[in-house]
């Protein structure tokens, strides 16, 4: 028997006796840990508990990171495996079904994970209980995740014999000469996955199955219809059931359900699905998102530009598109022998614009801004609401600058997400910065010089305003570093927004340039910069956040006049005439209703301000006044109630009585 050298993350190493699993090591390093440890990462590389160590050929010590509870990366572990249970029980309630892919869902707030399976019948919301108790069943006779490594004819072999055609599909489109596939021992499971997954089923205890939807299998409406059950898990029951708190009050504020109440938007089918007709209402928020914007990029000296939705093929071929999203594209289309192509973003048009004259470095920077509507070719299945759609608008900017300036640039950039998030209430914003890293998986453009110095732009960006951020490592973008920016909302959901990117991919691909000092070309740095992202998904986001009870400067309607009879309509036109006026937007209710059934629509519309009108407002010439949430709040002038208004909607306060 021979000795391994073996080292925790800032521990000494330790030579302990090969063979040893990384389960055993740990128990011999730090038994606390090895209690805790889901998985492990070994010099790097994600194993299972179960994996054997094997010495280094150097001679240095291998490295062990466990891989945690309460941990992002240890919730994957957890859900990707409970995503095995639940199709483990599936094949034991229901023989025969047929498994499709059961991945963990981390940056979904509405699931946490699912798998898609063909039953012998189809399975209804009324099956889940029944499922999710033999999951729990499955857990607790503590079954093991057992990994073997096979070869590819092998894993053929025996998924053919199980008649799964799905697995052996991706055996044959994924799998290398070796894969390793998962067991959980005592059931019928078996399955083609990389993993890796936690040692034993009795991990498992807070989880919930939540829902049925149809998927198709890799996305083709072509391909075998199958049934996606949806669930989640967490390491703890009162996690959970925290959770699903949040998940009802989340069903209470589902920006679907307050869209149709409040004739926000809609998406309808013979149209199209992923389509948004913005509706009057839901078009007057988006005016006042845009308006503001529109303030704030003219006080920050930014150009405004207008660009085609459309343009030649080469043009993405060129910009690396099409080699690089073009299965996010819509297929070309072709016109007198020239193909062309929705266009995806609006990067290539802003240089079109940058290149269409020499720039000389007294130009720049040179900021372009557009609300510019793009177009994504997103499988049916992963479209919801607005959140996730196939046409929206980005409000986007494309900064081009000398090396000397982007540092600014950027920092101002730090500045207006900030102010812009606040502004409409988000006040718990999560910053991240991905960078390279020592990942060499992807194909990162630009010299080490260049990363090094963009990545040190982003990262003084945010430490000179003292501001908090995650460094993500390997999460950067082929083309450059980037600043993600997260809001909170009113339930705690995260939400990712907006970005700041540093490119070092189009400026090269385009050949930009710039006169400099020296009278010589040189190449501008290029900074893509997008503060609410989706225009569509901020909406949505805001309707949640406020479970459609928006501000007074962002309700569609402002404010709801109401005679109590029809012999005070001809006042009523008269307050609402003065109050339109202020550019306030009024609706009046001339129904022959009781004021009682007047003021209950209102409130169901979520109208901030009532006034309530008769006989005595009418002859003392005043309005009574009812606030959304407060009720009456007294009687006033309508010069009165303007002043207080109109006050309101020129700060954007986000509340409406202070």
């Amino acid at each position: 028997m021979s000795d391994i050298s073996v080292q925790l993350k800032n521990e000494a190493a330790a030579k302990l006796p090969a063979p040893i699993t990384v389960a055993d090591a740990l128990r011999q390093l730090d038994r606390a840990l090895a209690k805790q440890a889901l998985t492990a990462k070994v010099d790097g590389r994600d194993v299972d508990l179960t994996f054997e160590l094997q010495p280094q050929e150097n001679g240095d010590a291998v490295r062990i990171e466990p891989v945690l509870p309460e941990t992002l990366e240890g919730l994957g572990v957890l859900r990707h495996s409970t995503a095995h249970l639940l199709a483990a029980a599936v094949l034991d309630l229901f023989p025969g079904s047929k498994l499709g892919i059961g991945p963990p869902l981390l940056d979904d707030p509405r699931y946490g994970f699912f798998y898609d399976v063909i039953a012998p019948r189809p399975l209804t919301d009324a099956d889940l209980p029944a499922i999710e108790k033999r999951m729990r069943e499955i857990g607790k006779r503590n079954f093991a995740y057992r990994r073997e490594e096979i070869s590819r004819e092998e894993a053929l072999r025996i998924f053919r014999e199980r008649d799964e055609p799905l697995k052996c599909e991706l055996i044959e489109n994924k799998g290398g000469p070796v894969v390793s596939v998962y067991y959980i021992d005592g059931t019928p499971f078996i399955d083609f996955c990389i993993g890796p997954h936690v040692p034993n089923t009795n991990k498992l205890r807070a989880f919930k199955l939540l829902s049925l939807a149809g998927a198709y299998w890799m996305g083709d409406s072509e391909r075998p219809q199958m049934q996606r059950i949806y669930g989640t898990a967490f390491f703890t029951q009162e996690e959970l059931d925290a959770w699903i708190k949040q998940r009802e009050e989340a069903e209470r504020r589902d920006h679907r359900r307050l869209g149709r109440e409040l004739d926000l938007f809609s998406i309808q089918e013979e149209y199209g699905q992923g389509l948004i007709f913005w509706h009057p209402n839901g078009a007057m928020i988006r005016k006042q998102m845009e308006d503001y914007l529109y303030e704030e990029l003219v006080k920050r000296n930014y150009s405004f530009v207008y660009t085609p939705h459309i343009a030649k093929r080469e043009l993405w071929q060129i910009s690396g598109h099409e080699q690089n999203y073009g299965d996010s594209m819509f297929a070309p289309t072709k016109l007198e022998d020239t193909e062309f192509r929705l266009k995806p973003m609006n990067c290539p048009f802003h240089i079109g614009i940058y290149k269409s004259q020499q720039r000389s470095y007294r130009n720049l920077p040179q900021r372009y801004a557009e609300m510019g509507t793009v177009y994504r070719a997103e499988l049916s299945g992963t479209l919801h609401g607005l959140m996730r759609v196939r046409g929206f608008t980005v409000d986007d900017a494309h900064l081009f600058c000398t090396p000397d300036q982007v540092r600014r640039e950027i920092s101002d950039c730090v500045d207006f997400v900030n102010q812009v998030f606040h502004t409409f209430g988000f006040d718990k914003v999560k910053f991240e910065l991905s960078v390279k890293g020592s990942d060499t998986s992807k194909q990162y453009l630009g010299a080490e010089e260049d990363w090094a110095q963009a990545e040190a732009a982003l990262a003084d960006s945010l430490n000179e305003r003292g501001i908090d951020y995650a460094r993500v490592e390997g999460e950067a973008a082929f083309y450059g570093p980037k600043i993600d920016f997260k809001i909170e909302d009113a339930i705690g959901r995260l939400w990712q927004l907006g970005t700041v990117q540093w490119d070092f991919n189009l400026p090269e691909r385009f050949e930009l340039e710039y006169i400099g000092e020296d009278n010589k070309p040189h190449r501008p740095v290029m900074v893509h910069r997008a503060l609410f992202g989706s225009i569509e998904r901020f909406f949505g986001v805001l309707i949640e956040h406020y479970a459609g009870a928006f501000p007074l400067w962002l309700a569609p309607v402002q404010i709801a006049v109401l005679p109590i009879t029809d012999r005070i309509n001809e006042y009523a036109e008269a307050v609402a005439k003065q109050l339109r006026g202020d550019g306030l937007r009024i609706e009046i209710d001339l129904r022959s209703e009781k004021i009682s059934a007047k003021i209950r629509h209102a409130q169901l519309q979520k109208v901030p301000f009532m006034l309530v009108l008769g006989d005595r407002e009418r002859d003392e010439n005043r309005i009574a006044v009812r606030e959304r949430t407060r009720g009456d709040i007294g009687t006033m002038t309508v010069e009165e109630f303007q002043r207080m208004a109109r006050d309101l909607v020129t700060r954007r306060a986000l509340v409406n009585i202070e």
